[in-house]
């Protein structure tokens, strides 16, 4: 039986009943007591001075994707720092270098710098002639292959392009070597594949870098096969739990779809990793214009995308899962995709009836005002991703003339949606972006991004959460959106011992200075999984 007590914290226990304590007493993986109890009942308890500091729940993030996101870290060349195709070519150039595999990989360059107008295939040509290599955008709905991919893949003058994709040509119609959306899946399919060896490598180094940023449970949006078997097979080291949501297309009839998810739900049904849900995507992504929108885009090239189901598909779909209790968790950028999620799901509950399912719809780029009070009719929960409600100073953004100035402010219009009642959780979606939860705080506090410190204008300040609602977020909400929030999410008694301690006090401090704030310990079911080397107890 392992005992330890924590005591001198600043405890933020998340659960209203006892908000604050100052000691809290772990057993065999559970919370036992709080203050005076714990420190009655503490007898020869492992002792841990947190030195007067914060202590927290550990945080849960809702949509990210950890097992992709660390295959990167272990075979992809990061690209989010580049700003001219010179700068990629050098990064790809030293990434290929060190690569003996068969396929190389790059991530995260910045429309705002490039797009179908300059990155090409003779640009990665030029530094990887002979593998066939693919790099993906920062928010991985645009990719770029060289010659020798479009080669392996088969692109030819009468390639159609794939359901819900788009290849980019050349006035001759040549491929260009861009690719979009579903265009990217169906390509990957085609190229050589990452070994599960290094799947299970990019696992342990994905939940490794979340433990060390304070996050001891997730939603993986996006779960195939093999993410499946990677994170089954490595049940017994997982460091935290994890909860997937099974990847739906506009290809699956309602009983293909049904018949994979039961599937993967009697698989996979456990506390640590449950596969209880279907994620779909309704549109893309503004920056290449395959958002759907409910009136044409502002700006000059105005036009508009159509979502990637129909409604009658969004309808039957959502009904039929809704039926067998299975979770929704739904990609929607525009204000038509929303539309049309939340539509879904009047059809499901009109049909099935009310139960506490927080089927989510993801990012909420653009909500129109008509739909923020249906969030909290239907009981859908609103998963939003604050780091993107910034103006970055230094990438250039041209959504916002997409939008245009009427629609401007619905675009991550948070605050009007919690004020509407819709539940929330807040989250990062990486490796889109940093899965560091105190930049995301803080720029959900100030709608700055962390490198701004003032600099930039704030994006729609009547926006702002406050910090309570953040952590709030990351914490109670984020559990209960892995449907876990009955032993997760807060520090009470006979939860899970999942905590984590801070370098500072986030809820009193300038709010430019959460972005740098640091976990000092982090612990999963009473176990430390992370220590930071200047944290001595």
């Amino acid at each position: 039986m392992t005992t330890t007590l924590i005591h001198n914290a600043n405890i933020r226990t998340m659960n209203p009943a006892c908000p604050q304590s100052d000691a809290i007493l772990l057993q065999d993986g559970k919370v036992v007591a709080l203050g005076d109890k714990a420190r009655s009942r503490a007898g020869d308890a492992r002792q841990i001075d947190a030195g007067g500091r914060l202590l927290l729940p550990g945080f849960q993030d809702a949509h990210i994707h950890l097992l992709n996101g660390g295959t990167d870290l272990v075979e992809t060349a990061q690209l989010y720092d580049c700003t001219t195709l010179a700068d990629i070519q050098a990064a790809m150039a030293a990434h290929q270098a060190s690569q003996t595999g068969p396929m190389i990989w790059g991530a995260g360059w910045q429309s705002g710098f490039f797009g179908d107008h300059n990155l090409t295939r003779d640009i990665l040509d030029a530094v990887v002639p002979d593998r066939p290599c693919l790099i993906y955008d920062g928010n991985f709905h645009n990719a770029c292959l060289n010659s020798k991919a479009l080669q392996i893949i088969g692109v030819g003058p009468d390639t159609p392009d794939p359901l819900n994709g788009h290849i980019v040509r050349d006035s001759s119609g040549v491929a260009t070597g861009m690719l979009h959306e579903e265009a990217i899946n169906w390509a990957t399919n085609l190229l050589p594949q990452t070994s599960d060896a290094t799947r299970r490598q990019g696992l342990a180094a994905g939940m490794a870098w979340a433990n060390k940023h304070g996050i001891t449970g997730v939603i993986d949006p996006w779960i195939l096969d093999h993410h499946a078997r990677i994170y089954s097979e490595g049940l017994d080291s997982l460091t935290l739990r994890v909860a997937g949501a099974c990847l739906v297309t506009a290809a699956d009839s309602v009983e293909t779809m049904l018949t994979r998810l039961r599937a993967f739900r009697a698989a996979h049904c456990g506390q640590d990793f449950h596969l209880n849900a279907a994620k779909f995507f309704l549109d893309g992504g503004l920056e290449n214009r395959t958002a759907a929108l409910l009136a044409p885009y502002a700006d000059a090239a105005s036009g508009n995308a159509a979502l990637m189901f129909s409604q009658a598909q969004i309808d039957a779909m959502f009904t039929a899962l809704d039926a067998e209790r299975f979770q929704i968790h739904v990609h929607c950028i525009g204000d038509a995709a929303t539309h049309a999620a939340l539509n879904g799901f009047q059809a499901a509950r009109d049909a099935n009836g009310a139960w506490p399912s927080l089927h989510q719809i993801a990012h909420c780029q653009l909500v129109d005002p008509v739909d923020f009070p249906r969030f909290a009719a239907l009981g859908v929960m609103a998963n939003l991703q604050p780091l993107w409600a910034c103006n970055d100073p230094i990438i250039p953004d041209d959504t916002m003339a997409m939008i245009g100035p009427k629609r401007a402010p619905n675009t991550y219009a948070f605050r009007s949606l919690i004020d509407a009642g819709a539940p929330y959780c807040i989250n990062s979606d990486w490796a889109v972006t940093t899965l560091n939860p105190f930049e995301i705080i803080g720029t959900a506090v100030t709608r700055e991004p962390p490198r701004a410190r003032g600099v930039a204008e704030p994006f729609f300040p009547d926006q702002c959460l406050t910090v309570e609602e953040a952590v709030l977020g990351y914490t109670t909400h984020a559990a209960a959106a892995c449907w876990r929030g009955h032993y997760t999410g807060a520090l009470k008694p006979g939860y899970s011992a999942d905590l984590i301690l801070l370098d500072r006090d986030i809820f009193n401090v300038n709010p430019y200075a959460i972005a740098e704030t640091r976990v000092l310990l982090t612990l999963f079911k009473g176990r430390e999984i992370y220590r930071a080397e200047t944290f001595s107890s």
